[in-house]
């Protein structure tokens, strides 16, 4: 029985069992959690929406009075008048006033042309060569400066303003000695570019220039008695009760060459300029044209009202008067 003991126990003992195979664990996979991104809480508080007006469809809002933004629009401005006077048949003043504003990306200035040309010679031949003249210098200033202003941006390539400022009196001077050989005329003209003036003149109508406090004859006249006047022959109040202070030793008309006066002057905001023939200064002082311009703000209602003053000192002569408002820049 021990022996059968023994037999089994070795033969339990010589059994080979096999090696194990050592195996790894499986890899965890961990799972990655989306990042968390903290935010404020939303407000529990109720959120009041303001109301919209009731606005009928079609019809803008209108802005507040404080968002509204806007600019200076504020252009050249003129009154004119004219007017055959207490005495004369006929009127052998003529006149011409041409305004033209713009606004664009070329940003040209404002420009305005005015023309006083008073006649003179037998009863039509004055109204003829006047006409005339103020006819031929707007055309050709208006050919020769404003439009090329208009067609070109390259002022190299323009002939310069006084210019064509002289030339185009010097052809109204060939014409009316063609046309009309037994009559004459004054001429003022001035053609404003922005704040600049630029005037050629020839005989006795003039231009004023007021400003707050002030008054300035800014041509001079082609006159006998003015000439007598810077020889300190007369005085300023003798010339002006002078018989001769009529006679003229430069006018449009009178010979084949003629001396044009050009001038150009800075124009201050907010002043105004006057130009006239005799039968407007001869009749109103200086002082009187200042209190009118300065009290009538609208340049027609002063030229009418300049106007109506000389017909009230007498109206010896025909009368015409520009008036021209310079904006504040």
């Amino acid at each position: 029985m021990d022996l059968f003991r023994r037999l089994f126990s070795q033969a339990n003992t010589k059994t080979d069992s096999p090696t194990p195979i050592e195996t790894k664990p499986p890899t965890e996979v961990v799972e990655k959690k989306p990042e968390t991104v903290m935010t404020n809480p939303l407000s529990t508080q109720p959120v009041e929406i303001p109301s919209m007006p009731n606005i009928a469809d079609g019809i803008t809002r209108p802005l507040p009075p404080e968002t509204v933004i806007s600019s200076s629009n504020e252009h050249l401005l003129f009154g004119q008048a004219t007017d055959v006077g207490m005495v004369r048949t006929n009127n052998q003043d003529a006149v011409f006033s041409f305004v033209s504003t713009s606004r664009s990306a070329t940003q040209r200035p404002d420009f305005g042309l005015f023309v006083v040309a008073d006649g003179m010679g037998g009863h039509h031949d004055g109204e003829k060569a006047s006409a005339i003249t103020a006819n031929m210098v707007a055309a050709y200033i208006t050919n020769h400066i404003f439009l090329p202003m208009l067609n070109s941006d390259d002022e190299t390539e323009r002939v310069p303003i006084t210019e064509s400022m002289i030339a185009a009196v010097q052809k109204a001077n060939a014409d009316i000695i063609t046309k009309v050989p037994d009559g004459g005329t004054t001429l003022t003209a001035v053609a404003v570019i922005g704040d600049l003036a630029y005037i050629a003149h020839v005989g006795d109508s003039r231009i004023y220039l007021i400003t707050k406090d002030h008054i300035e004859q800014i041509t001079r006249d082609h006159s006998l008695v003015q000439r007598y006047v810077e020889l300190n022959l007369l005085t300023p109040e003798e010339a002006s009760v002078h018989a001769q202070k009529n006679v003229l030793y430069r006018a449009l008309g009178q010979s084949e060459t003629l001396e044009v006066d050009a001038l150009t002057r800075r124009l201050p905001p907010n002043s105004k300029l006057i130009l006239c023939s005799d039968g407007l200064w001869n009749l109103v002082t200086e002082d009187e044209i200042a209190e009118i311009v300065s009290t009538h703000s609208n340049p027609q209602e002063a030229c009418d009202k300049l106007v109506a003053l000389a017909n009230t000192h007498g109206g010896t002569d025909n009368i015409t008067v520009i008036m021209l408002k310079i904006p504040a820049h």
